[in-house]
């Protein structure tokens, strides 16, 4: 017995995710909605594309599976369809950073001098239990909202000018914002450095923590 159809027919349906992640502006929107759910009009404004462009983006990502959405009056809001798509998001990324020295290299062009450690995530914990840090997440106040680490503080990084004051300066401060590419948390721990206080970023962000079925607010 032949297994050519069955395998044609399998293959198909493999290949309509594959087919789906085959766009930078459907990885982006994914990377976008790992942070927490989306109305169309707040992605189309976030990634500076038009909400019929972004609609139909997002249709193909729907066909594929990967997100699922739910109207509320006039607006649709999307989300991934579950934590097996933040995996695979991520996945992704990780075997890019491994097999393409473009993407080190672009995130190397990207950091800012002075903001080159981490505390890895398997030491926040301690960290925290201990009061010898404070964890801020600098995303906006909708993704914090969202999810967020547990005992993570909200100080989006536009606000964070203006709260520096509320910040123990006896502690040290670790920021974290979107995950591994994201500029924030760089651009809180500079802000923080360059007013005296002990600032450190999180390894990765909110999407790795996530992933990893680490503890949430």
């Amino acid at each position: 017995m032949s297994h050519r159809p069955f395998k044609i027919r399998l293959y198909t349906e493999f290949a309509r995710v594959g087919m789906a992640l085959g766009s930078d502006k459907r990885l982006e929107i994914l990377d976008l909605l790992a942070q927490g759910p989306r109305y169309v009009d707040a992605l189309a404004a976030e990634m500076e594309m038009s909400v019929a462009n972004i609609s139909q983006h997002l249709q193909v990502l729907r066909n594929a599976k990967l997100v699922e959405s739910e109207r509320e009056g006039t607006r649709v809001l999307y989300r991934l369809t579950d934590e097996s798509v933040l995996k695979l998001w991520l996945a992704l990324r990780g075997v890019a950073e491994d097999h393409l020295p473009e993407v080190r290299q672009l995130r190397a062009q990207q950091l800012i001098d002075g903001v080159d450690e981490e505390m890895a995530r398997s030491a926040l914990d301690s960290a925290l239990s201990t009061g010898e840090v404070v964890l801020i997440d600098v995303r906006p106040r909708i993704e914090y909202q969202a999810g967020h680490i547990s005992g993570a503080l909200s100080v989006p990084v536009d606000e964070l000018p203006q709260r520096l004051a509320s910040l123990p300066r006896d502690k040290t401060i670790v920021a974290y914002c979107r995950g591994e590419y994201c500029l924030f948390a760089d651009e809180a721990v500079a802000l923080l450095l360059q007013n005296g206080f002990d600032a450190i970023r999180l390894e990765g962000g909110w999407p790795e923590w996530r992933a990893e079925g680490r503890p949430r607010g």
